[in-house]
Order: C-alpha cells, then sequence, then structure tokens
C-alpha cells in the first residue's frame, strides 16, 4: 500500500513533464507541416505556369505556320486567278479573231473548191486577220531617218510628258511634270511656252484624278490617262469641263512596265493618223509588247496585237500609221535607238529596217508624243523639253 503511495506522485511528475513537452513541440510541428504544403503548392505553381509557357509557345507556333500556310494559299489563289484572267482574255482574243474570220471567209459547204483556190483563201484569211483595221489615206509611208534635234525648254521634273492635240485648229501645248499628278498646264501655242513669262499665260487645268507614268495624249479637246492606284483604267477626261466621259479597264495591262527603261509608265498611250492606240506589256508573253487600237469616242477595244518587240532595254515608244516604233538605250544613259518596228498591215518589211539612232541627247527620254500633222516627236529628255523632226518617206 505504501509502495503504490510513493509511485502515485512519480508517475504524476513524468506525466506533467510529457505534456509539457508536447505543448512545447505542437506549434513547430505545424509550421513544418504549412512550409512542406506550401512547398509542395509552389512547385505546383510553377509547374502549372511552365506548362502554360509551354501551351502558349505551342499555340503561337500553330498561329504563325497557319498564317504561313494562309498566306501560300493566298499567293497561289492570286496566281491561280492570274492565269485564268490571262487564258479567259486570249481566250477572248482567238474568239474575235474566229468571230471576225468567219464573217469575212465565204461559206464553202458543198462546194468542190480546187486546192489552189483553198490555198489563195488560207492566205488571204491569215492577211485579213493582221490587217483588221482599215488604213488611212495617208499611211503609206515609213520613218527613215531623225532629221534634226531641237531643245525647246528645260522645265518641270526629270519624268513627264508634252504634247499637242492633233486635232486640226489646235495650237495648244499640254505640259504634265511628274509621274504621279493632276494638274496639267496648258498654253496657247509653242512660242507662247518658250517665253520666259510664259506662267503668266498659263491655263490650269485640274484633272478629277491622278495620272500615273508618263503615257497620257491629248486628243480631240479630251486627255486619255492611266489613272492612278489603279493597274489598267484608262481614263477619258473632257478638258473644258474636267468631268470624266469615259473609262476603260484595259485587258491584260498594268502588269508590269512597258519599258524596262521607264518603270513608272505601266500603260502607254500613242496617237497617229488612224487614231487612238494603248501599248503595254505581257509577262506572259516574254514581255513582249501589246497593242491595241481604241475608239476614242467610245473606248471600246477595236483590235489587239501581240508584237515581236520586247519591252527590255526599251525606254518609249511611238505609232505611225499603225506601224510601231520601239525606241531602246542603255540602262546607263547612251544614245537612243529605233531597233524594233511592227506594222499590224504588214506593208513594211520589217527585217530590212536598219537601227536609226536619235541625236546626241542628255540622257534618256521618259516620253515620246508623235503628232500626225507637225510629223514631229514631242520628246521629255530628263525635264527637257525636245522637239524631233522625223524623215518620212513613202512606201
Amino acid at each position: 500500500m505504501k509502495m503504490h503511495i510513493v509511485l502515485l506522485p512519480l508517475v504524476t511528475v513524468f506525466l506533467l513533464l510529457g505534456t509539457g513537452r508536447a505543448q512545447r513541440t505542437t506549434p513547430d510541428f505545424i509550421m513544418e507541416y504549412f512550409q512542406r504544403q506550401l512547398q509542395q503548392l509552389e512547385g505546383r505553381l510553377i509547374k502549372c505556369e511552365q506548362d502554360f509557357q509551354h501551351f502558349s509557345q505551342r499555340m503561337y507556333d500553330m498561329s504563325k505556320e497557319i498564317h504561313g500556310e494562309t498566306s501560300k494559299m493566298n499567293a497561289l489563289k492570286s496566281e491561280v486567278k492570274g492565269h485564268v484572267d490571262t487564258f479567259a482574255m486570249r481566250l477572248d482574243r482567238v474568239e474575235r479573231d474566229v468571230e471576225y474570220l468567219h464573217n469575212k471567209i465565204p461559206d464553202t459547204v458543198q462546194i468542190d473548191i480546187e486546192d489552189s483556190l483553198i490555198e489563195h483563201q488560207v492566205k488571204e484569211a491569215k492577211l485579213k486577220k493582221k490587217s483588221v483595221i482599215p488604213k488611212g489615206k495617208d499611211c503609206s509611208s515609213e520613218v527613215v531617218g531623225i532629221k534634226s534635234l531641237k531643245i525647246v525648254k528645260k522645265a518641270g521634273d526629270a519624268n513627264g510628258s508634252w504634247m499637242k492635240d492633233p486635232t486640226k485648229g489646235s495650237a495648244k501645248i499640254y505640259f504634265f511634270s511628274g509621274t504621279r499628278n493632276s494638274t496639267v498646264l496648258a498654253y496657247p501655242s509653242l512660242k507662247t511656252f518658250t517665253e520666259p513669262n510664259s506662267t503668266k499665260k498659263t491655263e490650269v487645268i485640274r484633272l478629277p484624278f491622278p495620272w500615273h507614268g508618263t503615257g497620257h495624249v491629248v486628243y480631240n479637246g479630251f486627255v486619255f490617262y492611266h489613272s492612278a492606284d489603279t493597274n489598267n483604267e484608262i481614263l477619258k477626261v473632257h478638258l473644258s469641263n474636267r468631268t470624266v466621259t469615259d473609262r476603260l479597264l484595259l485587258p491584260g495591262a498594268g502588269r508590269m512596265p512597258t519599258y524596262s527603261l521607264n518603270p513608272h509608265t505601266m500603260l502607254d498611250l500613242a496617237v497617229d493618223e488612224m487614231g487612238l492606240w494603248s501599248i503595254h506589256a505581257d509577262p506572259d508573253f516574254g514581255g513582249n509588247l501589246v497593242i491595241t487600237k481604241l475608239d476614242h469616242s467610245s473606248l471600246a477595244v477595236e483590235h489587239t496585237w501581240d508584237t515581236s518587240c520586247n519591252s527590255r532595254d526599251a525606254e518609249a515608244a511611238f505609232i505611225i500609221c499603225g506601224t510601231l516604233y520601239v525606241v531602246y538605250n542603255a540602262h546607263y544613259g547612251g544614245r537612243s535607238s529605233i531597233q524594233c518596228l511592227f506594222d499590224v498591215h504588214d506593208t513594211i518589211y520589217t527585217e530590212s529596217i536598219p537601227m536609226l539612232f536619235f541625236p546626241k541627247r542628255y540622257t534618256s527620254h521618259s516620253a515620246l508624243s508623235f503628232h500626225p500633222k507637225d510629223k514631229q516627236l514631242y520628246a521629255w529628255d530628263d525635264g527637257y523639253q525636245t522637239i524631233y523632226k522625223l524623215e518620212i518617206k513613202k512606201i
């Protein structure tokens, strides 16, 4: 009994000591527990952030890849559309030629024709196919040389064009400075244009839309030009009231510069004894020039010819009596020369024409405008307004 009484206090002391130790270590245990949980949570957050960055990078790479494939598809779509448009344009030409030949060749069904007569008809059909546009009564001549050079003035930008309206009774000079502008200066005469105080007598004409390049013409009181910010739109503007009276989207034009040495001009217009023409280069035809006869009243396309003259190293061209004369030069500037001809009537044997050189000049022509009445070329030569007198011989 005494033994139990002695042991009881000892047990009580040990229990109290154990309880105190537990009370002292519990907060440390809880802190360690929370620290472990926080470390685990932090590790999970870091892994989540890494996974998110990896996912974002994959999404960016996938978006970039999709964008690249879309760009390729758009480029392929544009290329296919270009081929389709070109095919449609050439098919339209063939249909017009076939229709023309069909109307001109007599019906030979159920008629026996000798072989010699068939051969004659084929040759005649080929000649008619080429000579669709009738030749004017004054068109029985060809250029055999450039007789003289006259520097009239130096004015405006390095590139531009100037001309006279070939309509009977018109003496005005029209001045187009720059490759993009909407202001035309009109002078009463060539004499007024050369006077020092010519600006006092100048008529300022504001066009409704700016032009592009240097291939403009003035004809019968209208200005015809390539409208800026368009590939192939030709505008016809009345010079008196400054309004657009007609417009044309010329098939196949505007896809490359008409002349490689004059890259600003994508579409060139010309006037001769037969009326209004357009000139452009066709990339699907090896860069060769294409000429189109236009109705100056309605801007309707009358006929189109693929020529043998290439746009490479060409700087300008002009048309006389349905014959295209292409002027070539060197990239660094030199002496211009006529090296290629194309006659829509096939009356000039172009292979036998010698190279025709221009007189010594400054650099290169940005425009050549032929005046059918004066038989002169109005040239723009690095800011110099120049006149060339042509030597023309009867065929």
